[in-house]
């Protein structure tokens, strides 16, 4: 299929978030009309608000991109929180969709949501054979009742909506609340602040062993406007570089970009998370698309975007939708 973008009016759900304003940079070059909505515009847990919005704004396309993030400890703190909040963000916004004939819908999963002993790589048949990832199956739960859902507006309704699954992101944008935040972000505020202070270590979570891939959020950007464009399945498309790293090799090259010469400490009395989460790329490059940014020059991109030496955590935010 081809779906042309010029002079449609697309919907990014969740536009200041780190994948969000990716597609937005993204489509700028699409001839598209970009809609933004930000919190003080509609309440995405609002049933209510998000059908009125949607009524009247009429977008041709939605990615759908928003989402209450985190990484383990927020997850695990906060299960309530991750499940709920994100259940009612997508059915509001999907069941908007179909009341308002929306033409293509994009909803973004994540690689959670596969079994935690899942074999490598992870093919997409993977979803629903095993027991999930503890630290953050309410997250998990959630992206898959997303992806379920789309999947039944398609089967009932004849909806063009597809589903994809980005593996672990980084980009402009990120979060680096240490309270809240992805391994590599966080990664990278360690380093930096273990720099300024002159520290001779950094500490990490768990054994230092556990294997993950990661994937700039411009490519994954690329990639979903790509399926935007190409892509009508039932079947939800995996977006990934194709490699992973052990956690403790991501922390040697993060100090090596931070220019940071002390100590790789492990705190084995946290916990690993899934041992390896490695998801193949094989579907979307089969369909003509392949990652063009490095791992080590895009974390030395992001590092210079977000740190600075007199201002250790600029950018350090936390953002969720």
């Amino acid at each position: 299929m081809t779906y042309p973008l010029k002079d449609r009016r697309i919907w990014v759900a969740g536009h200041r978030g780190m994948v969000g304003s990716a597609v937005v940079r993204r489509l700028e070059s699409e001839g598209c009309e970009v809609i933004r909505a930000g919190r003080e515009t509609v309440d995405l847990q609002d049933q209510h608000a998000v059908r009125n919005w949607m009524s009247q704004e009429k977008p041709d396309a939605i990615v759908l991109a928003a989402a209450k993030v985190g990484g383990i400890l927020a997850n695990d703190t906060y299960p309530v929180d991750f499940l709920y909040e994100n259940l009612m963000i997508e059915a509001n916004i999907i069941n908007a969709a179909h009341l308002n004939d929306v033409e293509r819908l994009l909803f973004l999963g994540s690689s959670c949501i596969y079994p935690k002993r899942a074999p490598q790589p992870i093919s997409e048949d993977s979803l629903l054979t095993g027991p999930l990832e503890p630290t953050n199956e309410w997250y998990a739960i959630a992206k898959i009742a997303g992806i379920k859902l789309v999947q039944a507006y398609r089967k009932q309704y004849g909806r063009d909506w597809i589903s994809a699954m980005p593996t672990n992101l980084y980009g402009p944008g990120d979060n680096f609340d240490l309270q809240s935040s992805h391994v590599l972000p966080a990664l990278i505020r360690k380093a930096h602040e273990a720099k300024l202070a002159g520290s001779d270590h950094i500490t990490i979570w768990g054994t230092g062993t556990p294997r993950r891939e990661f994937l700039h959020a411009d490519d994954c950007a690329d990639a979903l406007v790509f399926l935007l464009q190409t892509y009508s399945g039932d079947v939800h498309v995996n977006v990934g570089s194709g490699e992973d790293i052990p956690i403790h090799d991501l922390a040697q090259l993060v100090c090596e970009v931070v220019d940071f010469n002390g100590e790789i400490r492990c705190d084995t009395t946290k916990p690993d998370g899934t041992p390896r989460k490695l998801m193949s790329g094989d579907k979307l490059r089969e369909m003509g698309w392949a990652p063009k940014i490095g791992l080590r020059e895009g974390i030395a991109a992001v590092y210079r975007t977000h740190f600075a030496e007199d201002d250790p955590i600029r950018g350090a935010s936390v953002v969720n939708i």
